[in-house]
């Protein structure tokens, strides 16, 4: 897509917590976990049409204020889960920008389709030819 990491960083705004799980007593004192918010309608790297596009597919992402949320509380370092938080925007971003491709649908050609079915036939005889004969 047309953006990077460092273009990324001066939109996103951080909220820093205190961390539940391993850590033992750094978990009371340091604030490790780390919400990442990202507003896509202000934002300068996405075109009109990308901000539509992200809105329509990130909207369970939002919060009650309309930005995009990623929570990471998973490492002990708050530096880390920035780094992590990023990461995931990142990979969120680039799949809701992802426009598959239109399927076209074509037809089966005649010689294709004789070819299949003379392919059955033939098959078909090959397993009956197997076949015990039951007049004895």
């Amino acid at each position: 897509m047309n953006f990077n990491k460092a273009d990324l960083q001066k939109e996103i705004f951080y909220k820093t917590s205190r961390s539940g799980g391993k850590g033992g007593q750094n978990v009371n004192k340091v604030s490790s976990k780390v919400e990442l918010l990202f507003s896509v309608s202000d934002s300068a790297l996405f075109s009109e049409e990308e901000k539509v596009l992200l809105n329509d597919k990130l909207q369970s992402r939002f919060n009650k204020d309309g930005l995009v949320q990623v929570i990471c509380d998973e490492e002990r370092s708050q530096y880390l889960n920035k780094e992590k938080a990023i990461e995931r925007l990142i990979i969120l971003l680039t799949k809701a920008l992802h426009v598959p491709k239109i399927r076209k649908a074509i037809k089966v050609s005649k010689a294709a389709k004789a070819a299949r079915l003379d392919s059955k036939r033939m098959n078909s005889l090959k397993k009956e030819g197997r076949k015990k004969s039951f007049e004895e």
